[in-house]
This record gives C-alpha cells, structure tokens and sequence, in this order.
C-alpha cells in the first residue's frame, strides 16, 4: 500500500469512528434516559412573580401571601412576617432544572404512589390571579430518598429528591420570621443605624451613646468597643422561637425589662420582656408591632447584660 494510500485509508477510519462515536452519545438510551430526566415544574420567569402559596397536607395546612416584597404566614386565622429566604429557596426547588424522572403515565397507578387526590399532600402556587402551580405529593419510593410527585388533573407521575417535603410537613413555625426587627433579615437595618441604645434590667440602667465611631457606656470606665457592637447587633438580630396568642401587647407582666433603640432617622423601638417563668422562658414585644415572641433562655441571657459585661479586660 503506497503512502498516499495509507494516509486515505486512515483518514477514512478515523472519520467513521468519530461518526460511531457521535452516534452512540446521540443515541444512548441511558444518557437518553438522563436528559429526558431533567425537568423543571415551573417557568423561573414567574418567580418573581408569586404572591400566594397554599400548604395542605396531613401535618400542615397554611398559606404564605406577599404583600409588596414582604411575605406573611396565614395559620389558624393569625397572620405573622415570614423567613423570606426559607421561601425564596422553596420555591427555587420548582423553577430549578433538576432529575425529576417520569415512572408513570396513567391514572391507573396512582393508588400505588399515594397520589389520589384526596389522600395527597398538595401545593398550589399562585400569582397574577392564577394557579402557577398545583402538585400533590404522594408516598416516597423504597429507598426513601424520593418521592413521588404529579400535577392536579394531570396523570403523568415523576420522582424526586423527597428533602423538600420538610418544607410541605414542618411546622408553621419553620416559616416564621422571629426576628424582632424582620427588616434585619434582608440587611435593611444594622448597628450603623443606631444612635444610642438603653438597656433597663433588674432596677439598673446602661445607655449606649455613639461618639464619632466608639460609643460611651454609662458606668464603664474603658467600655469595650468590640463587646458593644457584637452586643448591639446581637439584639438587632435576636429573635424568639415562637410567637404567642396568649399574651397581649399591653400586659403589664412585660414591664420587667426594656432595651430602648433609637436610629439615626428618628424612630425609637423599645423591646419590653417578661420575667422568666418556671422553665425560664421568657416574652418580649417590639413597639409598632402586634407580635409577641416566646423567647428561651439563652436568646434572654445575650440581651440582658449588665454594665460589667462591656469592661474591657
């Protein structure tokens, strides 16, 4: 075989392998199978755009609702400010394409994956007056690391990391902002705010003054700069664990203890907490607000110091 020759007929393997190739990618079943897999529920798009959601399901029933960029839970008739990020990173879940693989097709198995509809945990999203979105979630499949999912009046079943169902079964208190200043989640409100600060507590009384960019602490000699902000921002961003129905905004038992904040644009906020009761719980309101917080005892010992505490060392 002449030079020439080998250099064609090599030329022409090569060719034929690369066309062999290509052609088992493009007709893979498997690879096939793990495209065909991926599928996203809802048009990221719409996003930005929801304004409701609905939580039905044998552990839970709620509805989260926005209100100009503020979401609310709805639960047992009481409306309380929600964990923007929790929802946010919910809803990501549907609008994220992700292996969500199709295992039936007809309405005949639907007993089988616990998705007939009256014994189903269902979500309806909605926004601009219409349903976005409305699955119902059934049983989870035998690894139990699945579960399986189809939309409301559609036969076709798919399967899907079952982590989210935390958000479908938690608690309404998993969706509650209980932060006392809710706007601190966003970074809407920080220690570069705040004025002066006053803390009321067992009969003794410390005030916080900015001074340029330390701060002057009523009895304390060599106040610690360090100690004072953390401890500021530490109330900034303290929360409770749950909000009470029990306990009203002007229930003299508040008027144990006071932290008094006053910003840079002129608004005031007062935090009043309760004495701890037999399992050293405590309750706190925030003034212009309607919630009262449940707080435990370690959220109770970050925010009621004593002068001491900001001593340099």
């Amino acid at each position: 075989m002449t030079y020439k020759k080998k250099i064609i007929y090599l030329s022409s393997l090569i060719a034929v392998l690369a066309l062999l190739y290509t052609g088992s990618l493009v007709f893979n079943p498997e690879r096939s199978n793990k495209k065909n897999a991926l599928y996203t529920w809802l048009d990221p798009k719409l996003a930005g755009k929801i304004d409701r959601i609905a939580v039905n399901s044998e552990e839970q029933k709620l509805e989260l609702i926005k209100k100009k960029d503020d979401w609310f839970v709805l639960h047992n008739g009481s409306e309380y400010p929600a964990r923007k990020a929790r929802i946010e990173d919910f809803i990501s879940i549907f609008t994220v394409r992700s292996a969500w693989p199709i295992r039936a097709s007809n309405a005949s198995s639907h007993g089988k994956f616990g998705l007939e509809g009256d014994t189903s945990s269902r979500l309806t999203i909605y926004g601009e007056n219409s349903v976005y979105l409305d699955l119902l979630f059934g049983n989870n499949d035998k690894t139990g690391r699945e579960v399986y999912v189809r939309r409301f009046a559609n036969a076709e079943v798919r399967s899907g990391d079952n982590t989210f169902i935390s958000y479908i079964d938690g608690s309404a208190a998993s969706w509650y902002n209980l932060r006392f200043f809710p706007e601190s989640e966003d970074g809407k409100i920080s220690l570069q705010d705040v004025q002066r600060f006053s803390l009321y507590n067992e009969g003794k009384t410390v005030i916080f003054t900015r001074a340029n960019r330390n701060w002057e602490v009523s009895g304390v000699n060599n106040p610690d700069m360090k100690s004072v902000e953390d401890y500021i921002s530490i109330v900034l961003n303290s929360e409770g664990d749950d909000f009470l129905d029990s306990v009203s905004s002007n229930d003299p038992l508040l008027n144990h203890s006071r932290i008094v904040i006053e910003f840079g644009n002129g608004k005031i906020s007062t935090i009043r907490v309760s004495a701890a009761d037999e399992v050293n719980r405590r309750f706190a309101h925030v003034s212009g607000s309607n919630y009262i917080y449940a707080i435990p005892l370690w959220v109770s010992v970050r925010i009621l110091k004593n002068a001491a505490s900001f001593e340099k060392q």
